[in-house]
């Protein structure tokens, strides 16, 4: 949100606050971004100390169970994160604040005060969305109409402020490169208060939204990509499960997981697909048996061998990267949030969202840099790299032209394959023009598009904020509504205008199908193209969706233990329910299963026709048992997906272990158990 050009970083104090802000713009489009080098300038202490302005009254709070006022927390020292979602910039200072949270768990209370530059942002379950998406672990208050900006003076994203635990302003910062001055003035803050006895380093744990929310099968798909069938090869659809940090590699032809890329867990490791990670990867693009990923939390770009089955990191150093970077040999080079990829020939070119910038990378020599943008944050057409930016998000290619969807002017533009060619915008406005209004050119307006697929002479757009998709006609630069109502939700048919998405962000055709990565529904959209009709992708066996992240093989679900149960020797008949809570039930495109086991075989036989199921499991089930004198424990284990009655095409999953220990008489007792298991079966919807 903020294009580099300051080259020092500091925290300033209140007093001279004015003089910075003086030279920011409302979207930080004067500044640059503040990069987080050593040497920053030192806290000093403010020589006319003010009281930090309470927050209003009626706001709505997030990862947090209750409203919270400055008043009650007293003693902490407190760090105001001024952001909105949408921003780039707000991205990169979240590992910062994770690390100050993480070293100062006692000390420091940190509070994101969302002000929302797009009217999508000012939607509080959208922003529970982004919450989970980015995994904040920190209240987060609405701040809707912008009240608390004002009261703080916040002119651009992000800025943050301290406030000491004696409920008076401290410093602030605007621009990312956070760690290290805000570090210093904790640490500083942490020392002066406890000399004082104002310190309270009483533990604050808050009611976070990632308590309440189902797992589901896929968590936030960025990007998609599909490829057409080669001879007697079916084509492949790949999905960037980016909260799942992995690939998913489904065939079209009949909907089943070929292969999943990375283990699930957060990092930077080569090696086989089972033990590689990813950090939140988001485009694709594909040459044969090498699918190149943009790993954009690593900053890095990754390649994969589907043959070899093998993942290594082609660019990037792991680090972001500064602005104004030139480039050089791939994995020499730091990057900035590398957000989608496209191949023209022996070239990857990236839409590199962080320097608002597009780059090319020679996958012959392994040299890597910028292609186009000047790296100002902005929409300014003209020659490649005098041209201006803002957070590029998608790309595609006719093979004559880059498409990109330039996120923060919510616009489409385009750059020529010629190095002495142009950028030019195709339809959209600025950087605070935006809206839902089909139309030509600049008089058209979208609102945060992320996506854009080429196919079959049409350009699509995922218009992200709307939730629609819209097409664009190349020859006259007409955009319009193609498919959704503008409303959020998760509606599949053939009414084109009815049909719903969440903040759809990536597209990609192939097929006669375009395949849309519908982000906050956790899933993969399919529309028919001749017919407009649109369904969600069910995989034909989701079961292998379902790895074990920390790769120990240990359990991770819901255990319920049940009293111990006395039967007599004999056929025992075992009744399990499941009780769904009201408004959700079974989803019967994923196939639910059950599988039994006992502790002591001599002691209870498990029936071998009832030992495990799958499919349209019916709840009550009923198991049959073989009873023998002594102890034993019964151990079911249910993978149960379910969905909503509202939203049946979305499906959770849920791991059920009910756990019975059995004793047998051989002269009393019953012959028939029964037990219900109460699941939490959360949804987050």
């Amino acid at each position: 949100m903020m294009a580099a050009r300051q080259r020092s970083s500091n925290v300033a104090w209140i007093a001279g606050a004015a003089l910075m802000l003086l030279a920011l713009t409302l979207c930080g489009l004067a500044v640059g971004r503040l990069p987080a080098a050593e040497g920053t300038t030192p806290v000093k202490p403010s020589q006319e100390p003010v009281a930090a302005p309470e927050f209003p009254q009626g706001m709505a709070w997030l990862n947090t169970d209750r409203p919270i006022q400055l008043a009650q927390l007293k003693g902490k020292i407190v760090l105001l994160d001024f952001w909105t979602y949408c921003c780039i910039n707000c991205m990169h200072v979240l590992p910062d604040l994770a690390k100050l949270e993480a070293k100062y768990p006692n000390e420091l209370v940190v509070i994101g005060v969302h002000s929302a530059k797009f009217t999508g942002e000012k939607v509080t379950e959208n922003i529970r969305q982004a919450i989970l998406r980015y995994e904040i672990a920190h209240p987060v208050v609405n701040d809707r109409d912008m009240k608390i900006w004002r009261s703080y003076g916040a002119r651009a994203w992000p800025t943050l402020v301290l406030i000491g635990p004696d409920g008076k302003l401290l410093g602030r910062h605007s621009g990312e490169g956070v760690f290290a001055p805000f570090d210093r003035a904790i640490a500083e803050a942490v020392e002066r208060f406890d000399k004082s006895g104002q310190l309270d380093r009483t533990p604050m744990t808050f009611a976070l939204e990632g308590a309440s929310v189902g797992r589901s099968l896929l968590s936030f798909p960025g990007k998609v990509l599909a490829t057409e069938q080669q001879g007697d090869e079916a084509g492949r659809l790949f999905i960037a499960d980016s909260n799942h940090n992995r690939i998913v590699v489904v065939s079209l032809a009949d909907r089943s997981v070929q292969a999943v890329v990375g283990s699930g867990l957060a990092g930077l490791d080569d090696g086989p697909f089972e033990s590689a990670t990813f950090n939140k990867p988001q485009g694709m693009a594909i040459d044969g048996d090498i699918l190149y990923v943009a790993d954009t939390e690593n900053h890095a770009l990754r390649a994969v061998d589907l043959r070899t089955r093998r993942v290594t990191t082609i660019a990037g150093t792991g680090r972001q990267g500064g602005w104004g970077a030139g480039g050089g040999k791939g994995k020499q080079t730091s990057l900035n949030s590398p957000w989608d990829l496209v191949r023209i020939d022996r070239a990857l070119y990236i839409a590199m969202a962080g320097t608002h910038q597009l780059w090319r990378m020679d996958l012959d020599t392994g040299v890597i840099g910028p292609y186009a943008g000047s790296g100002r944050e902005a929409r300014v057409d003209g020659p490649l790299m005098s041209a201006a930016l803002a957070q590029p998000s998608g790309l595609t290619t006719d093979g004559r032209k880059l498409y990109f969807a330039d996120s923060e002017v919510s616009a489409i533009r385009s750059a020529d394959l010629d190095l002495d060619g142009r950028v030019e915008t195709i339809v959209g406005g600025d950087l605070f023009d935006y809206g839902d209004r089909d139309g030509v050119g600049l008089k058209a307006r979208l609102q945060h598009p992320l996506g854009v697929a080429f196919y079959d002479g049409v350009l699509y757009t995922a218009d992200t904020y709307n939730n629609k998709v819209k097409r664009i006609d190349l020859k006259t630069g007409r955009i319009e509504t193609f498919l959704g109502s503008g409303g959020a939700g998760l509606d599949d048919g053939d009414d084109a205008s009815a049909v719903t998405f969440d903040e759809p962000a990536g597209l990609s055709a192939a097929g006669g199908k375009l395949y849309v990565a519908d982000t906050n529904n956790h899933a993969v959209r399919v529309v028919d193209l001749a017919s407009g009709s649109v369904s969600t992708l069910a995989v034909a066996n989701p079961d292998a969706l379902l790895a074990d992240p920390a790769g120990d093989g240990a359990f991770d679900g819901q255990t319920i233990t049940f009293d111990t149960r006395t039967v007599k020797a004999g056929d025992v008949a075992v009744v399990i329910d499941l009780p769904l809570p009201q408004g959700l039930k079974l989803n019967a495109d994923a196939p639910s299963s059950m599988t039994v086991s006992s502790s002591q075989q001599a002691v209870l036989a498990v029936a071998t026709d009832a030992a495990g199921s799958s499919g349209r499991l019916s709840f009550p089930v009923t198991v049959s048992v073989r009873a023998a004198a002594g102890e034993a424990t019964l151990t079911v284990d249910l993978n149960i997906y379910y969905c909503t009655e509202e939203r049946e095409s979305l499906c959770y999953f849920k791991a059920l272990r009910l756990v019975l220990p059995v004793t047998v008489d051989e002269s009393a007792g019953d012959d028939k158990i029964a037990i219900t298991a109460k699941a939490d079966l959360p949804t987050g919807l």
